[in-house]
């Protein structure tokens, strides 16, 4: 078993009734190196893997599970999408809660506003907003990777499939890494838009409800990527990108 807390320094303090506030300070402090020990232990040991994509070829170590061609994503989308999990009740009721706030916004605003300004506001919310947001949420998927230590990042996009991605070129993710990289944009941006619903008056509620309902199925992408790593949780997978052959590859540690 490998000790995560390396480093940590066990020191021993005599002290005597006078000097009470020095033993107070110096427990105090040993309390935060511990806690501070204690993360850089198991937090930014799963962050900053220094796994390379080379060393997920040791057959005795890991076994690749899955390969994708980016021609092949939504297919893969299509079919993890589907898959029965808990993850995948939450991403469809989530989609049910926004379209609900949507037509609750809608019954509202109905004989109040002109229907050239609700059309016009329609248009927003279904086409302007989405297409406005996409670089935001291509960069909410970027910093975590940068973070993780990914350097060769791209931005890429098949029309064909109507597909935006982010992907970081030979860089080994570890499934703490993936899932948060999945997940940011839907957390950050869904709770950014529901607070300007309920924030702004009039029609805008109703351009961005329906912005809302639109992004969270934007997303059904990267919820059927963590469906993948929800399917499997009793693997520990690591994933890389070739950016030049535009692969995807899996592999499950041994």
């Amino acid at each position: 078993m490998e000790c995560f807390n390396k480093g940590i320094k066990l020191q021993a303090r005599y002290y005597y009734p006078g000097r009470c506030n020095y033993h107070s300070g110096f427990m105090k402090k040993s309390g935060i190196s511990f806690a501070q020990n204690l993360f850089k232990g198991k937090f930014v040991k799963n962050i900053y893997m220094a796994l390379q994509a080379e060393d997920l070829d040791d057959q005795t170590k890991y076994r690749q599970i899955l390969a994708i061609p980016y021609t092949g994503l939504v297919t893969f989308i299509l079919d993890y999408i589907r898959r029965k999990s808990g993850l995948m009740v939450f991403f469809w009721s989530a989609c049910l809660v926004f379209f609900g706030i949507a037509c609750i916004v809608r019954i509202n605003i109905t004989g109040y506003f002109p229907i050239s300004q609700i059309l016009y506001h329609s248009f927003l919310g279904l086409i302007i907003f989405p297409v406005i947001c996409i670089p935001v949420h291509e960069l909410l998927h970027i910093i975590p990777y940068y973070i993780s230590g990914a350097r060769k990042i791209r931005v890429g996009m098949d029309l064909k499939q109507f597909l935006f991605y982010v992907t970081a070129h030979r860089h080994v993710a570890t499934p703490l890494q993936f899932r948060i990289v999945a997940i940011l944009p839907f957390l950050i941006i869904s709770v950014a838009i529901t607070l300007l619903v309920f924030l702004l008056p009039g029609l805008w509620k109703w351009s961005l409800s329906l912005f809302l309902f639109v992004h969270t199925t934007m997303c059904a992408g990267d919820f059927a990527l963590l469906n993948f790593y929800r399917l499997n949780k009793k693997k520990k997978i690591y994933t890389w990108d070739d950016a030049d052959l535009k692969m995807a590859y899996f592999y499950e540690e041994i």
